[in-house]
C-alpha cells in the first residue's frame, strides 16, 4: 500500500465516527473530534466560538440523577427525569433512562414538549439529535445489565451543546466505554458521574471513564450511601476538589477551572 493509500485509509478510518454522526444530526456537532478514538491526542473541536458562546448556563442539582439544565435561552431540560425531581416547574426538555423507575416516567406530563427516553421502544438504538432554540441535544447508546442479562442500546449518555459548551451525563452507565464510544461523544467540558459504585459501573471504571474525559467539571451524582471520597481518591492528584454550598454551578466558556475540578453540589 502507498502513502497516498495508507493516508486515505487512516483519514477514512478516524473520520467514520464523525461521518456517521453527521449524518444523523440536524446540524454538525460542536464537540465530535477528529482523533478522539485515539488515546493520548490532542482534543480538537470543528467549531470557533463566537463571542455570544461565553454566554453562562445554569446546571443545577434537583435529586438522584436528575439536574436541571437552563440555557442562555431559557429553555430548561431534566436528565434522568421520573418526575420525582425537577418536575416544577415544568421542564421543556427531559431525557430518561430505563434501568431502574427512579430514571424514567411512564406519564410524563403533558405540558413536556420534549420527551427522550433513552431507549428505543420499537427495539435498536435510540437516535435522538434535536435542536431546541440555543441547545442541541443527542445521543450516545450503551448497555444495561438487567435480570442477569445484558440489553443493549438500553442507556443513553445524552449530549447538550450549548453556548459553545459540549455537556454529557452519563445516565445509568453499567460498563466501560470503548474506543468508538469515546470517538461518538466527542469532548466534554462538564460531564455528570453516577457514583454509587455497584447499581451503575465500579468506582474504579467510572473513575477511568471520567479521567479518560478530561472533562473540565465533573458533577457526581446517583451516590447513595457510598463515601464521595471513594470516587475522588481513585481520580488522583490532577483534579481539584470543589464543595458547594448551594445545589447550582454556573458555567461558562470563559470561566472554566484552569485544572479539571470535580464540583460537589449540595445534596450530592
Amino acid at each position: 500500500m502507498n502513502a497516498f493509500r495508507l493516508t486515505a485509509s487512516l483519514l477514512t478510518f478516524l473520520l467514520a465516527p464523525l461521518a456517521a454522526a453527521w449524518a444523523q444530526t440536524e446540524r454538525p456537532s460542536t464537540c465530535l473530534a477528529m482523533a478522539q478514538a485515539t488515546p493520548g491526542v490532542i482534543y480538537a473541536s470543528f467549531a470557533t466560538p463566537t463571542a455570544a458562546s461565553a454566554e453562562p448556563v445554569d446546571i443545577t442539582y434537583a435529586g438522584h440523577s436528575t439536574y436541571i439544565i437552563e440555557t442562555p435561552a431559557g429553555v430548561t431540560i431534566a436528565t434522568d427525569f421520573s418526575g420525582a425531581h425537577g418536575a416544577s416547574p415544568v421542564p421543556r426538555v427531559v431525557t430518561m433512562n430505563k434501568a431502574h423507575g427512579t430514571h424514567f416516567t411512564r406519564n410524563p406530563d403533558p405540558a413536556i414538549e420534549h420527551v427522550l427516553p433513552g431507549w428505543n421502544p420499537e427495539g435498536g438504538p435510540a437516535r435522538h439529535s434535536l435542536l431546541v432554540e440555543d441547545v442541541y441535544i443527542r445521543n450516545v447508546t450503551t448497555d444495561i445489565h438487567r435480570y442477569g442479562t445484558m440489553e443493549p442500546d438500553a442507556n443513553s449518555i445524552f449530549i447538550f451543546e450549548v453556548a459553545g459548551l459540549c455537556i454529557g451525563h452519563l445516565g445509568h452507565l453499567h460498563h466501560r466505554l470503548d474506543d468508538s464510544d469515546y470517538a461518538a461523544i466527542g469532548r466534554l467540558d462538564v460531564v455528570m458521574v453516577p457514583v454509587d459504585g455497584g447499581l451503575t459501573l465500579s468506582l474504579d471504571g467510572m473513575s477511568e471513564i471520567a479521567r479518560r474525559l478530561s472533562s473540565s467539571v465533573i458533577l457526581p451524582m446517583h451516590r447513595h450511601s457510598t463515601p464521595l471520597s471513594a470516587f475522588t481518591s481513585r481520580m488522583g492528584g490532577g483534579f481539584e476538589l470543589d464543595f458547594r454550598e448551594g445545589r447550582t454551578i454556573t458555567v461558562a466558556l470563559d470561566n472554566l477551572p484552569r485544572r479539571p475540578t470535580i464540583v460537589i453540589l449540595d445534596g450530592v
